[in-house]
């Protein structure tokens, strides 16, 4: 089998994994006690998020750690929103972008139906969020909040985030980067205000989040307070993944450049070899300004879902649709915003470790498949 969906789950490294069986041992115990486990259990956790600031540019008491990507998403928009009201009493206005993870727009939705106000910014052909809506949105009256994506999920297109990051500070808004997709693969980006990053989709343990919130953003908590660490998120912290993915954060962009100019290089093949290994096929996302891993198209006049499955049986393990969406056969909302066809799609995100012969037999591969899933529709 060939793993080609990194982009959903980097597979676990072995720093990973080798930190994670240490940090069983001696991170058991409730950080929050005051006896010697606990007192142990508190350092690991201290030194987890000092790492962690240090890898993303900021200070260890604006990091927290959530049980997922999504919850540390959640949390971001909504504590903002929480915090307008708290201090004003009156509904805020939120800006986002049409092609952000499902996680913020669905958070940004449940804002909305609260009575905060959103503005939806439309994005360009190759997933691009238009600058000037974008401005424009965070520069309306009671903006709390804008949030943008480092790069795309699905298509892999960098967004602008250095550029949109002094509007926002122009006007005084913070800005929420989710970072799922690139940290690791890209420097932190600069002039955030609020993170959101997985550790899965670096080779770290699942059910890890980052929280990252600097110390001058309006911000407060919309979960109740359980009494053990005021401002953070509440209950009781997993310390042996938090560490293992600190630490397999570490190793993975200590080789940042090497590997992704290698994986840059595999997928640059796939983009040049795909049109004439598979006529009638439609790439995505900026051919330049992307992550160098993922590569998204659609093959015209089949099923994305089929496609998935005849390439699994022939060993290769790729995605189809919206990331987010996939279990509810919903069409990708990232493509119809950008106004691409929303069928026959596929995402190929290439895991660290793939060889170029597994490419190589993946493109050697997909053209017999999509010919006969296309002679079985007719």
């Amino acid at each position: 089998m060939a793993y080609f969906d990194a982009a959903s789950a980097e597979p676990m490294t072995d720093v990973a994994r080798q930190v994670l069986l240490a940090a069983l041992d001696d991170g058991w115990a409730d950080p929050a006690r005051l006896h010697a486990e606990g007192r142990r259990a508190a350092l690991m956790l201290d030194s987890a998020r000092e790492r962690m600031a240090a890898l993303l540019g900021c200070r260890a008491d604006e990091i927290s750690f959530t049980a997922s990507g999504t919850q540390a998403a959640h949390l971001a928009v909504l504590g903002a929103v929480e915090a307008r009201r708290s201090a004003t009493r009156g509904p805020g206005h939120l800006v986002v972008t049409a092609v952000e993870h499902s996680s913020i727009l669905n958070a940004a939705a449940h804002a909305e139906r609260s009575g905060s106000l959103l503005t939806i910014v439309p994005v360009g052909p190759d997933g691009r969020v238009d600058a000037d809506a974008f401005t424009g949105a965070v520069t309306r009256d009671r903006t709390v909040l804008a949030c943008l994506q480092s790069a795309n999920h699905e298509v892999g297109t960098v967004q602008p985030v250095a550029k949109l990051a002094a509007e926002c500070q122009a006007a005084s808004v913070p800005l929420l980067v989710d970072a799922a997709a690139s940290t690791g693969r890209m420097p932190a980006p600069p002039g955030w205000s609020l993170l959101v990053a997985s550790a899965h989709k670096w080779g770290g343990p699942p059910g890890v989040g980052v929280l990252a919130v600097r110390k001058r953003v309006r911000w407060r908590s919309p979960l109740p307070a359980d009494g053990r660490e005021a401002g953070r998120v509440p209950g009781f912290v997993n310390l042996p993944a938090i560490v293992s993915a600190v630490a397999a954060l570490e190793a993975f962009d200590a080789q940042r450049e090497p590997a992704d100019a290698a994986l840059r290089a595999l997928t640059a093949q796939i983009r040049r070899r795909l049109p004439a290994t598979v006529p009638d096929c439609v790439l995505y996302g900026d051919p330049d300004l992307r992550l160098p891993h993922i590569v998204a198209f659609s093959c015209l006049y089949i099923e994305g879902e089929a496609l998935v499955t005849e390439l699994d049986k022939a060993g290769f393990s790729v995605s189809s649709g919206s990331s987010c969406a996939s279990e509810t056969e919903q069409p990708s909302h990232v493509l119809a915003a950008m106004g691409a066809v929303t069928h026959g799609n596929v995402r190929v995100s290439l895991p660290r470790d793939i060889s170029p012969e597994a490419v190589d037999s993946f493109l050697a591969a997909l053209g017999p498949i999509v010919s006969a899933l296309r002679r079985g529709g007719r």
